[in-house]
């Protein structure tokens, strides 16, 4: 009994931080504080996006995602070229 509480704690652990991801995007074009600034808009009103933040020296955006949600790769290339930049890699982590 006690192995399998222990066990049902690991994996409700596990269950919980499992959903939420984080989604690293090179971006092509961002040059100023306006473009950090558009596409941090953009992701805000996205549902499945928990937080948001854009390196704009690394021209990388990190995306979190919510628990549960998630957003497809062609979701994030859609934002980033609707926003008029250019997506060249996403590399997603747990």
């Amino acid at each position: 009994m006690k192995k399998f509480l222990i066990l049902s704690l690991i994996l409700i652990t596990m269950a919980g931080s499992a959903y939420a991801k984080t989604i690293k995007v090179t971006v092509n074009g961002m040059v100023c504080a306006f473009c950090v600034t558009g596409i941090e808009k953009t992701f805000k009103k996205q549902p499945a996006v928990s937080d948001i933040k854009v390196d704009l020296d690394n021209k990388l955006v990190t995306v979190t995602t919510s628990d549960k949600k998630d957003l497809d790769d062609a979701t994030i290339k859609k934002l980033i070229t609707d926003a008029g930049y250019t997506v060249t890699d996403i590399k997603r982590e747990k």
